[in-house]
């Protein structure tokens, strides 16, 4: 597959997935004769995770560790899950911080809702 194709399936732009290339959070993608970069389905399955993990609020960083781990074998699963169950920590966390922000901007509309029906009563 392309690069155009996985960009527009993934819904990855293709500068973004040349730079997971290039610092290593994805493999290196084969290319076919002519140097063009052809993504095999298990390119497409690790764009797919990265994605995933980076929309959810994962650093770079911390990806770039993971993938070091996955690529020196099984010795390192202990080690891969420490470093997930850590950010899993992190993200309940950034969602509790999200929740009470929802909370706080729900009681603000609600505030300016009110004060709105107050001026429309006033004219009335």
């Amino acid at each position: 597959m392309t690069i155009t194709e996985v960009s527009g399936n993934i819904n990855v732009p293709q500068d973004t997935l040349r730079y997971y290339e290039r610092i290593g959070l994805i493999p290196r993608v084969n290319r076919n004769k002519s140097g063009i970069r052809d993504y095999t389905e298990q390119d497409c399955k690790w764009v797919e995770f990265i994605k995933c993990m980076r929309s959810a609020g994962l650093p770079i960083e911390v990806l770039i560790e993971y993938v070091g781990l996955f690529q020196q074998g099984d010795e390192t699963i202990e080690a891969r899950k420490e470093l997930f169950m850590e950010q899993r920590k992190q993200l309940i966390t950034r969602i509790e911080d999200m929740k009470k922000t929802l909370e706080r901007l729900d009681y603000k509309i609600a505030s300016y809702e009110r004060i709105v029906v107050e001026k429309e009563n006033e004219l009335k």
